[in-house]
């Protein structure tokens, strides 16, 4: 703790340093996940959409868990990453699509 001193920033607790780390932690999770959730929304290929909707829930599920909230972290995960997002993959990826075009465009 030399070169706190050297530095002058002997007052600094560690719990302080803790405190803005998780914060920070926090706010760039926060982000990330309001990100995702918009690309869900304004994403025009479904499986895209997809994708980041499972992504915006892990980052839902960080969320909890930096809360103290475990037990809804591995819920959000079980839940609606594991089966959810998976069913609605699986749902767009085995519907029929025209290939080549609107279909009469011949």
């Amino acid at each position: 703790m030399i070169w706190l001193e050297a530095m002058g920033l002997e007052t600094i607790e560690l719990e302080t340093i803790g405190a803005a780390l998780q914060m920070a932690v926090f706010g760039l999770l926060a982000v990330i996940t309001v990100f995702f959730a918009i690309f869900v929304v304004i994403a025009k290929d479904v499986v895209r959409a997809g994708l980041a909707l499972i992504l915006c829930m892990f980052g839902i599920a960080a969320l909890y868990i930096l809360l103290n909230a475990q037990f809804l972290g591995v819920i959000q995960v079980l839940i609606y990453i594991g089966a959810i997002g998976v069913l609605i993959l699986f749902a767009v990826m085995l519907t029929k699509r025209e290939i080549g075009g609107e279909p009469g465009a011949d």
